[in-house]
């Protein structure tokens, strides 16, 4: 026989531990939607289907879990008060960078390295026929009829590793134009990087006198894992 309270009261059920399809224990997010429009942070959003990594993320970077509206796995947003954290990245293959234009049914049109298509596979290898310029990319990108970046960055928490591996995925250009530094950086460390994963606020004004204001995630390498772990007693990885 099995007890029934779950029967007279299912909204107080505890949710099954849920994961990625892809094995992601959560995401990082550079903003939200706030009435239908996209809104920029200026701290860190993670997203996550599983409560206890919810509630560990809350503990490391503030916040508190909340549901959000969503189809997907992720059903736990945690609004952070971090705008940087010590992140693991385990070389550059964790680092994935290409150029999508998405069509209107949800799937991309066009997906290439910025020189040569990579999908679809009769395709891949060949010219992509994207501009030479990296201000002519922009400017078809913004018009609608040329691809935009995406970048996903695979880590781990620096301060809480067997928590699971996380991700980014960014649509920055700020980001895109610095990629080759980041991965010649994670060359010449051995193993694990060391790395602080920051939401960094840009502002300028243009020859018009317009102000302008964002953020860009940035991406620093500090030192190899490893070598951080010795040079920190109080680090304990089991």
């Amino acid at each position: 026989m099995r007890t029934q309270i779950w029967d007279t009261d299912p909204d107080a059920k505890p949710k099954p531990r849920q994961t990625f399809s892809d094995d992601l224990a959560f995401r990082f997010r550079a903003g939200r939607m706030l009435n239908d429009r996209p809104v920029t942070l200026a701290h860190w959003r993670v997203t996550t289907g599983d409560p206890e990594v919810a509630d560990a993320i809350a503990q490391l970077m503030g916040g508190k879990p909340e549901e959000w509206e969503t189809s997907k796995e992720d059903f736990l947003e945690v609004l952070t008060t971090s705008e940087s954290v010590k992140v693991v990245i385990n070389g550059v293959k964790d680092i994935d960078s290409r150029f999508v234009l998405w069509g209107r049914s949800g799937g991309p049109i066009h997906e290439c390295d910025g020189v040569n298509f990579l999908s679809p596979e009769e395709d891949a290898g060949t010219p992509c026929g994207c501009p030479a310029l990296l201000a002519d990319r922009k400017a078809q990108s913004r018009s609608g009829r040329g691809p935009s970046p995406q970048t996903k960055i695979t880590f781990r928490l620096a301060e809480d590793y067997h928590l699971g591996k996380g991700q980014l995925t960014s649509t920055s250009w700020e980001l895109v134009k610095v990629l080759h530094e980041i991965d010649d950086a994670l060359d010449s460390v051995s193993g694990e990087a060391l790395c602080s994963l920051t939401l960094e606020l840009v502002e300028f004004t243009t020859s018009s006198g317009q102000a302008v204001s964002f953020r860009k995630p940035v991406i620093k390498v500090l030192k190899a894992y490893n070598e951080a772990i010795a040079d920190d007693p109080h680090t304990d990885e089991s």
